[in-house]
């Protein structure tokens, strides 16, 4: 695929192959095709996008390998258009396009309420092939359509329909011109949905005696299979990312009650077979699975089924090891929710909401960057967020936006944490890559959220009239809070975070946005605005401490309340180090473990071992009994979940159990444990080890080049090595500090 191709000029129609039909009746697959001449070409590419979803065949070869093009977005305002190169598939005579056309996000469920026709009720195909710079072929009204093809129902949440006996198609007829203009088209900017890594099944008999397939790790995907088998045998694939208690399949965790309007989540594939050898995967639909129950009257003694993990292109860049196996596999659970949860753009899980949470991207950035070439998605991402930013400057809490956009809907945007992602994504991009492109491409917009935050604070709560600084005080609005802490009810907390306000949150978040856009302004040369951001800054500092200490000092009994100021900068000189003793105190009263919900957790052990209790952070890492985060691991986890208990001890599940947010701590293996800090090409090597891990070793293919840092235990000897690419200050255990040039450096260090 070319990226960042300038878009032809159109002489191609947009064309739909549907005759009209009941919006809310689940329809066929369309195929459309034409047979054209071409001669020998130099060169030749295919723009193509569609309202839906497509795969494109020239001469039966598959154009590129995007899987679930053109991709997601709102479509309304912003549809991508992708340029292949065909040169080798293009023939000099007759030739023939195919193209299938699916549901997708434009039509099939999508969100968080399974909203079908979001975005329309029709599919459209808008194709042009430019051989050496002259269209050869165009969507026009020269096609042919069909929907008597083998997909008789597709759906990215529910699955696909496949009838393998229907695979010679029929029924072609003509297509209807559809006037929906060029306006909204753009070039793809960021990187293809592709197929991955393959997990072979092993079919097993649950003691209720259903045949289920277990391949081994959870992921999002699909699965392909290829059975022997007669015509008119139906093979029923269910998917599902867990067995219950009893050891049997369910989906029960994942499928809420109020999906059931929508008919919830079924992740099903129904597959009629054909005599003799059937392969079949599914073209238009993705699910989130690691154990498939199968239903069939087939034999399935020779079957083989494979799932096939699919996510963006994002090659991993970060690597970590230790002496702990069960902190490799955690390292490992979290690369693997992030790539089930990077599908074009960031999303929450791979089964029943699959949508972009500003809140989860905000707080998974920074390690996102560590641990893959992930620049690209979140970029789009971004664009996407600009799109959904209303009038008022509110960050919507989803983007693409896909709810109904009722009265509560729209209450319920712009929720601290969430909202500030428009500011922290791009700083943690900056971070990573010192290029200054993504924060000017979303100044704009972090400004107006600032603005709309400043709006919000001017209305105070009668309880808060006497803050002296209560016009820099956020304590309306409806919050999210700290979200999913241990022993919360999400609900009640919501119920209480409107009536009363989350002050120590809001203004917490108000108070870093405003001073990371002081320092981005000042990096873009906006001097003005750096000056009025940081006041704004230092005025909702003050309305914080008043509201929220006493004394300077923090009273509460949650750990994250004092996780977040010393996070943020919002104490000052002693009260730092009182903060983290007193949350140390927390941490041990609690039997060493976390009581952190989604906002505090990534940065938890991070402010203990930078302020002295590094046993306590390492006993938190490494705390097996829940909640903590090696209880998943020992309960066998392949990914990251969205409650720290989601397969409780006596082995109930609930909530999703592929939830990249809190494998956060993976940023701090690499940043904390090996010490690894980069800050827009300044490099610093500032290591926490500890000999519960006996040795630890980072690798980061980072901007700036290859990193690498590691330390072990010896005796009564600490061993440090690292490769730094640049110039870059060491900070070993102890307080010994190096200037380093590029190199490879060895440290001794006598305990």
């Amino acid at each position: 695929m070319i990226r960042n191709a300038v878009l032809p000029a159109w002489q191609a129609k947009w064309i739909d192959p549907e005759w009209p039909h009941e919006a809310e009746i689940k329809q066929p697959a369309s195929y459309l095709r034409r047979r054209f001449t071409a001669k020998a070409a130099g060169s030749a590419c295919l723009y193509i996008t569609c309202h839906g979803l497509y795969a494109a065949y020239l001469n039966g070869q598959r154009v590129g390998g995007f899987v679930l093009a053109p991709g997601t977005g709102d479509y309304r305002q912003r549809l991508t258009v992708q340029c292949y190169d065909v040169t080798q598939l293009l023939k000099a005579g007759e030739n023939e396009l195919l193209v299938i056309l699916g549901d997708g996000w434009y039509r099939g469920g999508v969100g968080v309420d399974g909203l079908r026709n979001y975005y329309g009720d029709d599919l459209a195909l808008l194709c042009q092939l430019d051989a050496d710079g002259s269209p050869v072929l165009c969507s026009d009204e020269g096609w042919e359509a069909s929907q008597q093809g083998p997909i008789r129902e597709n759906d990215l949440e529910v699955g696909e329909s496949y009838d393998a006996r229907m695979e010679e198609i029929g029924g072609w007829h003509g297509v209807t011109i559809r006037d929906f203009g060029y306006d909204n088209l753009t070039p793809t900017t960021s990187v293809p949905v592709l197929e991955q890594e393959r997990f072979a099944g092993t079919l097993i008999q649950t003691p209720n005696g259903e045949t289920v397939i277990d391949f081994g790790q959870n992921l999002a995907g699909y699965t392909q299979l290829c059975v022997q088998a007669k015509a008119g045998q139906k093979i029923t694939i269910w998917h599902g990312e867990t067995l219950d208690e009893n050891g049997n399949f369910t989906q029960s965790n994942y499928n809420p009650s109020w999906r059931s309007r929508s008919g919830g989540v079924p992740q099903r594939i129904d597959y009629i077979c054909k005599d003799g050898l059937n392969e079949y995967k599914p073209s238009f639909t993705i699910m989130g699975f690691r154990y498939a129950r199968v239903e069939t009257d087939a034999d399935l003694m020779d079957a083989r089924f494979t799932a096939i993990a699919v996510y963006s292109h994002m090659p991993q860049v970060g690597f970590f090891t230790c002496g702990s196996e069960d902190v490799n596999q955690l390292f490992r659970n979290c690369l693997w929710s992030m790539k089930s949860n990077f599908c074009d753009i960031p999303t929450d899980c791979p089964t029943r909401e699959r949508a972009g949470w500003t809140g989860d991207a905000a707080l998974f950035a920074p390690t996102a960057v560590m641990l893959t070439d992930c620049a690209p998605i979140l970029r789009k991402w971004l664009e996407e967020c600009r799109l959904a930013q209303d009038e008022k400057g509110v960050v919507q809490n989803i983007a693409p936006v896909n709810d109904p956009r009722d009265r509560i809907a729209l209450m319920l945007q712009g929720s601290a944490g969430w909202g500030d992602a428009c500011i922290l994504v791009p700083w943690a991009l900056y971070q990573a890559s010192g290029d200054k492109t993504i924060l000017e491409e979303n100044y704009d917009m972090m400004t107006r959220w600032l603005a709309f935050c400043q709006a919000r604070a001017r209305v105070t709560r009668p309880r808060n009239e006497n803050n002296p600084w209560k016009d820099f005080l956020v304590d309306t609005g409806i919050h999210f809070g700290e979200w999913c802490e241990p022993g919360a009810d999400n609900s009640e907390d919501m119920r209480k975070n409107a009536a009363e306000g989350v002050p120590e949150v809001a203004t917490a978040y108000y108070f870093r946005s405003a001073s990371l856009l002081s320092r981005i302004a000042g990096l873009l040369g906006h001097s003005q605005d750096a000056s009025r951001y940081a006041q704004i800054a230092e005025n909702a500092k003050k309305a914080y401490r008043f509201c929220c200490l006493k004394d300077g000092q923090i009273t509460s009994g949650r750990q994250c309340e004092y996780v977040r100021p010393l996070a943020f900068g919002l104490l000052d000189g002693k009260e730092n180090q009182l903060a983290a003793d007193a949350l140390n105190e927390l941490v041990i009263q609690n039997g060493y473990h976390l009581h952190t919900g989604f906002l505090s957790t990534p940065d938890l052990c991070r402010v203990l071992a930078e302020h002295g209790h590094i046993d306590t952070a390492y006993r938190l890492l490494l705390q097996p009994e829940c909640p903590g985060w090696l209880y998943a691991v020992k309960k066998g986890a392949t990914t990251i979940w969205e409650t720290w208990d989601g397969v409780r001890p006596d082995g109930t599940v609930h909530d999703s159990l592929n939830h990249y947010a809190y494998g956060a701590i993976c940023g701090w293996l690499m940043g904390g444990v090996c010490g690894i800090q980069l800050e827009a090409g300044r490099l610093t090597l500032h290591p926490y080890p500890h000999p519960s891990l006996g040795h630890a070793e980072a690798k980061w293919l980072s901007a700036v080049g290859e990193i690498r840092s590691g330390w072990r235990y010896a005796d009564n000897r600490l061993l440090f090595e690292c490769t730094v690419p640049v110039p870059a200050r060491i900070i070993l255990p102890g307080g010994g500090t190096h200037q380093v040039d590029a190199g490879t450096y060895s440290y001794e260090v006598i305990l």
